[in-house]
């Protein structure tokens, strides 16, 4: 589980940069489909999974797209944040038992509003898997009463 980390929006950087790295389990991908109703099988059946160009389970491209939202919601710019709009470019698959590290980073800061531009990448080893944008508000410090430096 990630620690929580809550930054305000005077406490962001261009550059700054968070991470994470994820194992993916067998018991991760079918709990996703249970919760999103995603029950494609070729994210459960390995029998299915075998006959497609993947040759094996593949995990669902918003369960890893939900790890962009763990690194958002805890660590950068953390609790408070309020997602405004994701973008997403899938890149290759995810398989049951890879490491996927999350890599978000701070491009660009908005004093209107308190919002945070962040380019954020998904990757297993070398591969990218997924790319994309997210832009988020981020509470100030005047707004924040439970904000405690």
């Amino acid at each position: 589980m990630l620690e929580l980390q809550k930054l305000c929006f005077e406490d962001l950087k261009t550059g700054m940069s968070e991470e994470l790295v994820k194992h993916v389990s067998s018991s991760d991908v079918v709990g996703f489909a249970e919760v999103s109703g995603d029950r494609n099988p070729v994210h459960l059946s390995e029998h299915f999974a075998a006959r497609t160009p993947f040759k094996t389970r593949i995990a669902h491209g918003l369960y890893t797209a939900s790890l962009i939202s763990a690194v958002l919601g805890t660590r950068l710019p953390g609790p408070g944040a309020i997602y405004m709009s994701q973008t997403l470019n899938f890149k290759a698959p995810v398989k049951i038992g890879d490491d996927v590290k999350v890599v978000v980073t701070v491009e660009e800061l908005m004093e209107r509003g308190n919002r945070a531009r962040l380019s954020c990448v998904c990757s297993v080893g070398e591969t990218v898997v997924l790319e994309g944008e997210a832009l988020v508000k981020v509470p100030s410090r005047d707004s924040d009463p439970s904000y405690q430096r």
